[in-house]
């Protein structure tokens, strides 16, 4: 009796993810196409260096890379203490870690010569990070096989679909965004609602989250005020490449999450 009620509440928890879901796609259907604005590519930022043009905006995407690849030595490295209780738990992790040290490379490329084309290579490893972590959310808070082994390769495949569809429409002369930015936002949305619907976890602590998503809403404010930024700051360094650091200082949140999961799991075992 007590596992039938639990089970359909957890049921009821689901419908309410669904109906979040659907409501957002079904409100993004009525929004008009949405093409790249080409001022987006006009950064603050200008000035080349060593040879590199716009170097503030690239070399500040190293952080990118460092701290990407400081996930993946934690996750991977033999010397290491293991984050996971199990093998399968890290696979999101390392996808998302990957995924985030591509941004590094990848973010370069645009920002060394900003244009529709070189900014696909620029949010194609952002997408792979997004839809990593929202899976790792999924399968720590809600299920584990089926967020890793279903909603993992299903959220990766739906993101990088969505950014193509962009590219094309862009190609076409139509662009739309709308189904790239949702991928973006969307899981901004839906990550603090399954926090309050699904408390349970073993990874994915409620505070650390938190401390990404300020970090992240703290770069999205950066990249905003790009130009602003970079007058206020007499011409040192720009909004924008700001916005490169706090979202890196975003994913090490992220790893320094997973390194109090250990600390608190050997806690509870002394």
């Amino acid at each position: 009796m007590e596992y039938s009620l639990r089970t359909k509440l957890i049921q009821k928890k689901l419908v309410i993810i669904a109906i979040l879901f659907f409501a957002a796609l079904v409100a993004l259907l009525f929004v008009a196409p949405i093409p790249q604005d080409p001022a987006y590519h006009r950064f603050a930022d200008a000035r080349r260096f060593l040879g590199i043009a716009n170097f503030g905006d690239v070399v500040s995407n190293v952080g990118f890379a460092i701290v990407g690849l400081w996930g993946l030595f934690r996750i991977l490295g033999a010397a290491t203490t293991p984050l996971f209780d199990h093998p399968m738990d890290s696979i999101p992790y390392v996808v998302f870690f990957l995924g985030v040290a591509l941004i590094g490379p990848g973010s370069g490329i645009y920002h060394a010569g900003p244009d529709n084309a070189t900014l696909f290579w620029d949010r194609l490893p952002m997408t792979i990070a997004f839809m990593a972590f929202f899976a790792a959310v999924i399968a720590d808070r809600i299920h584990r096989r089926a967020g890793i082994f279903w909603l993992l390769p299903s959220l990766l495949m739906v993101g990088v679909l969505a950014l193509v569809y962009w590219q094309q429409t862009e190609l076409a002369g139509v662009g739309d965004l709308r189904f790239y930015g949702m991928v973006q936002f969307f899981p901004l949305v839906a990550i603090p609602v399954i926090i309050r619907l699904f408390p349970e976890r073993r990874y994915t602590s409620g505070r650390s989250l938190v401390w990404v998503i300020l970090w992240y809403a703290i770069a999205k404010v950066f990249e905003y005020f790009d130009k602003e930024i970079f007058d206020l700051l007499g011409g040192t360094v720009s909004g924008h490449s700001l916005k490169h650091l706090a979202s890196a200082v975003a994913v090490y949140m992220i790893v320094d999450m997973l390194l109090r999961s250990v600390a608190e799991a050997g806690a509870q075992q002394t």
